[in-house]
């Protein structure tokens, strides 16, 4: 798994827990609705640091706490370099 799959995951999971629409997650994050989609959809290879900080911040939440999902863990990543 890559880690704009671990992202796009992670937001799927948050938007079903807090049922909240991709919508209002752009709304309130400040990201463009292409570049979500580019998200959800797997088109973006590298997601980052900043765009994340941003999704997190969507959700109302630190970013730590955006992280703190077993999608994340090293071990599941594919890091690219």
């Amino acid at each position: 798994m890559t880690v704009n799959d671990a992202v796009a995951r992670r937001i799927s999971k948050l938007l079903q827990e807090k049922n909240m629409s991709q919508y209002r997650l752009e709304q309130e994050s400040g990201i463009q609705h292409g570049s979500m989609q580019c998200i959800m959809n797997g088109r973006n290879k590298t997601v980052t640091l900043s765009t994340v900080m941003l999704i997190a911040k969507g959700f109302h939440m630190p970013l730590t706490e955006f992280l703190d999902d077993e999608s994340f863990n090293s071990e599941n990543l594919e890091i690219e370099q």
